[in-house]
């Protein structure tokens, strides 16, 4: 039995398009809102909500997910408040939902338990930006219990040995990192990720999805040309933080058009 990523993936697949995820802050502009973008976003043709878990400390985002973060905690967001909008968000969706986070609250959290909560909650999966790969057994092995993806990264910098090893045993999607910096709006040159796709594809099956850097449609398309799915995330918390919430949804809808235009739709 397929969870709701791998079957979303592999329907996309099927069909000849890549899919659109969409990473939302939890609680940056409160709960009722963050609620009101998740349904919007899926609306506008997101595929999978990758659902930011707020952390004082993050490392990976640029300032405009670093200023999200620092607002939804200011709006009182806790693990708890976390939980209950995943199942919130079930009562009316069933779009596949990756939470990122911290592996300091999840720690104190207790690996098994936050991956447990949260599964039962309806979460699909987690992403960890600051454990390497050889210190995430633990919490790999929590979500592997509770029947949850755990990504995997790779980057402009990954050697082919130790991609063999984060390529083994992934699940759901592989995030591929395309440059070596912070997440938000740049010009990028995708190709470089490309060759890491193109060596990745030799070693596993497994989803690849491209981030950082995608604020436009056509640099959705342009990273979608390596992979399998695109991660737009700060082009979108931005505008939703300024309140311009039509806007984000519309460059979501333009994100999922260019995506279809350029590589077909059932």
């Amino acid at each position: 039995m397929s969870t709701r990523l791998e079957a979303k993936m592999e329907a996309l697949r099927q069909a000849g398009r890549k899919a659109l995820f969409i990473y939302i802050t939890a609680g940056a502009t409160g709960l009722e809102e963050t609620i009101e973008a998740v349904r919007g976003a899926e609306a506008a043709g997101a595929d999978v909500i990758e659902l930011g878990l707020p952390f004082s400390d993050p490392m990976a985002d640029g300032p405009v997910i670093q200023a999200s973060s620092v607002s939804a905690l200011k709006h009182g967001m806790t693990t708890a408040k976390e939980i209950e909008l995943v199942k919130k968000l079930r009562t009316f969706t069933d779009i596949p939902l990756i939470g990122m986070g911290y592996i300091n609250t999840m720690l104190h959290y207790g690996f098994e338990k936050y991956a447990q909560d949260f599964q039962a909650a309806g979460l699909d999966g987690f992403i960890v930006p600051d454990v390497p790969h050889e210190e995430s057994a633990d919490m790999r092995a929590a979500c592997e219990k509770a029947g949850l993806h755990y990504a995997e990264f790779i980057t402009p910098g990954t050697t082919e040995k130790r991609m063999e090893k984060t390529c083994e045993k992934a699940t759901g999607f592989i995030y591929c990192v395309s440059n070596n910096g912070v997440t938000g709006v740049k010009k990028i040159d995708y190709s470089v990720i490309g060759k890491v796709c193109e060596k990745a594809k030799k070693l596993t099956k497994t989803p690849l999805a491209v981030g950082f850097g995608i604020g436009s449609p056509e640099a959705a398309v342009a990273a979608a040309e390596h992979a399998d799915a695109v991660i737009c995330g700060s082009a979108v918390v931005s505008r939703l933080l300024e309140g311009k919430k039509d806007e984000a949804f519309a460059l979501i809808h333009s994100m999922r058009e260019a995506l279809d235009a350029a590589y077909g739709k059932e």
